[in-house]
This record gives structure tokens, C-alpha cells and sequence, in this order.
């Protein structure tokens, strides 16, 4: 799977390390035109710089296409964040990431080597609006024994399982799994806590945990590094040290 299609932002900065100090001068044109799609607010050229979906934070949809971008681009881009491009020094502000790309700050924004934008970690105060609306929207259409959390991570589909998973507290995740064909609403049939996620290298890619009894659950996601045609995630269920399912599974958007 194509490398831009699968990132999120907000994960990259968690696990990113190994920039470089400055930006090379070899992409110092590329974040420049960038850059000036701000200074000149010149939003239909900037439309057609971004690799789409351009992934927001769940339950936050992706967006899909130049008129969603156009659409929501205030949402996205606000004032302290156009003012934080706008500004932005090459030599102190943007960094390349190896392969990963090239990142402003801390990874408030990622840009391909080619000065695509692929990813964009910060969150303005509308989308932090937006997404309480959204997970206290969602928490109503839940089953009564799963609508305690504090954040909601992802719902992945497998051919078989639909396999939510929540926060519950900071880094105390909760699995909760139904057959494909039931409602989010019905009761799950397996729910497990006390769920940990771990780095699957330093781009982005990580896993889930959880332990129940004899039956471990791994639900692993793919932001990057993926042959063409494979799905973003995947779920792997293990009998004691044997595994007995390995499914791979779409993630869902809200």
C-alpha cells in the first residue's frame, strides 16, 4: 500500500526519532512552494499537494478528496497553524525524517520529499470540538457494557470479527469483538482489558496486546511499508504459543 495513504500523523510524532538537524538544501525549494501556498493563501494549489485520504483522528472522517479538503480546510488549518507554516525558518523548523519524510517542529506536519503534504498531526480547536461531539455521539449508539472509555482508537473489520478498540486510560487499552455480521450496538462477544500497545519500528506501525486467560489478541496496524493490495491492519488470535487465526482487516472509518 502506498506509503501517504496510511499515515497518521499524530502516531508518527509518538514513535519518530533520528531527524535530521536543519533541512538539506536539496529540499529546500519543495517545502519553500509549500510554504508560499500559505503566504499567498492560495488554497486550490495547495488542494492539489495533498496525498488523500488525508487521515484525521478518530472518530475525526478522513478527507477524501480536494473539495472535503477545501471544504474543511479552516477546520484543519487555523490561524496558529498557518501562522506556524507561514513563519517557519528551513534551517531551524523543518527536518528530514529518513524515509519518512520531512516534518515541521515536532511533527505537527509531515510533507513528502516531493513537498506533498501526507500527514498533519495538529488539532485545532474545532476539530478537538468536533471530535468530543463525534465520541459523545458514538457512545450512544454502543452497547451499555462498552461506553466507558476515554478515547476510542480504531474499529478494524476483518472477514469474519468486527474488533473495537478504546482507551481507557492512558496506555490501559480494551478489546472488544463481535461477529462481522452483528451491530455495534449488540452486545460483544468477547471484551478483554488491560490491553498494551507497542512500536513496530520507529514509523509509525505499532500493535495491540491483550491477554485473556490462554487466548492472547494481536491487533496490529501498517501505516507504512506495505506490499500494494495489503490491508492496513490485521488481527492474530494464539492458543497459549499456537496461533489460531490470522485475519487481515480494514479499518473502518466512522
Amino acid at each position: 500500500m502506498k506509503k501517504a495513504a496510511f499515515i497518521i500523523a499524530f502516531i508518527l510524532s509518538m514513535f519518530c526519532v533520528n531527524a535530521q538537524e536543519g533541512l538539506p538544501e536539496m529540499h529546500h525549494e519543495a517545502v519553500t512552494d509549500f510554504i508560499n501556498c500559505f503566504k499567498n493563501n492560495d488554497r486550490e494549489t495547495l488542494a492539489g499537494l495533498v496525498i488523500y485520504p488525508l487521515k484525521r483522528e478518530y472518530p475525526l472522517p478522513a478527507i477524501k478528496n480536494k473539495e472535503e479538503f477545501l471544504k474543511r480546510y479552516d477546520e484543519v488549518f487555523d490561524s496558529k497553524l498557518v501562522g506556524m507554516i507561514k513563519n517557519s525558518s528551513l534551517s531551524k523548523d523543518w527536518s528530514a525524517v529518513g524515509w519518512r519524510g520531512i516534518m515541521l517542529n515536532n511533527g505537527d506536519l509531515w510533507l513528502d520529499y516531493d513537498g506533498t503534504l501526507i500527514g498533519v498531526n495538529y488539532q485545532s480547536p474545532a476539530e478537538v470540538k468536533r471530535k468530543t461531539q463525534l465520541i459523545a455521539s458514538e457512545k450512544e449508539t454502543l452497547h451499555s457494557s462498552i461506553k466507558k472509555f476515554s478515547e476510542p482508537v480504531c474499529i478494524l473489520l476483518t472477514p469474519t470479527y468486527m474488533i473495537r478498540i478504546d482507551e481507557i486510560e492512558a496506555g490501559n487499552y480494551r478489546y472488544a469483538s463481535w461477529k462481522v455480521t452483528s451491530k455495534i450496538s449488540d452486545k460483544p462477544d468477547v471484551v478483554v482489558y488491560n490491553g498494551k500497545v507497542f512500536p513496530d519500528g520507529s514509523g509509525g506501525n505499532h500493535h495491540y496486546v491483550f491477554k485473556n486467560g490462554k487466548y492472547t489478541y494481536e491487533c496490529g496496524i501498517t501505516l507504512i511499508g506495505g506490499e500494494e493490495g495489503d490491508m492496513p491492519a490485521y488481527l492474530i488470535v494464539y492458543k497459549k504459543d499456537k496461533e489460531m487465526l490470522n485475519q487481515q482487516a480494514d479499518l473502518v472509518e466512522p
